[in-house]
């Protein structure tokens, strides 16, 4: 009986999940590929803060934008340098964590569309600690407070995305073309933005599909 009992506790065992990074090679990444877009008239240091492994941006929704000349929406973002590609399959990959509170943000964007009146493919936004494709459908609930790892895969060619939380996929979708691409994760206010918002992000690598 005993020998039953452990076949069936094995047999109740989630299955393995896959490593979304299979099949893909790191690509380097030094302190001068994160470049800090913030309000432009705050220090660094305002809305910034960086220990050797954890980053943390915070930004208020009263804050004025990146640039003098833009019209946007308040930020403190890193964007990823160095490592545009218009092809190919490439994979952001990190770990992060949103406060209670933080709402009506983007947390990370695949930066780069040609759809009319879209400058992005794809967007994470967290509403009131549901991490949604934009603001429709939802990718993870109960985001606040705890650390997750995210993963998104862009396949250029085929003009697809997938995203994994903790290993799992959570989002397919279609891509929104464009010629150019980047990745970007931090805060951006969007609709219904509270009025401080912040994320934190640490072990961020760029991948590229061998």
């Amino acid at each position: 009986m005993a020998s039953l009992s452990c076949v069936a506790a094995r047999s109740t065992r989630a299955p393995k999940v896959a490593d979304p990074t299979d099949g893909f090679t790191a690509l380097n990444l030094g302190q001068s590929n994160f470049e800090l877009q913030r309000p432009y008239d705050e220090a660094s240091g305002a809305r910034y803060s960086f220990d050797g492994t954890v980053r943390k941006m915070w930004v208020l929704s009263s804050d004025k934008p990146h640039a003098r000349q833009s019209h946007t929406m308040p930020r403190t973002e890193i964007r990823i340098t160095g490592h545009d590609y218009s092809s190919g399959t490439r994979q952001f990959e990190g770990y992060g964590y949103v406060p209670s509170g933080t709402s009506g943000v983007c947390i990370m964007q695949v930066f780069g569309a040609s759809d009319t009146g879209a400058a992005s493919t794809l967007m994470l936004h967290v509403y009131d600690g549901a991490l949604r494709y934009y603001d429709r459908q939802l990718v993870e609930d109960n985001i606040y407070n705890r650390w997750f790892k995210l993963n998104v895969i862009h396949d250029v060619d085929g003009s697809m995305l997938t995203v994994y939380i903790d290993g799992e996929e959570k989002l397919h979708v279609r891509g929104r073309g464009g010629h150019s691409h980047y990745f970007k994760f931090g805060v951006y206010a969007q609709h219904h933005d509270s009025s401080r918002m912040e994320s934190h992000w640490k072990d961020v690598r760029i991948l590229k599909k061998d």
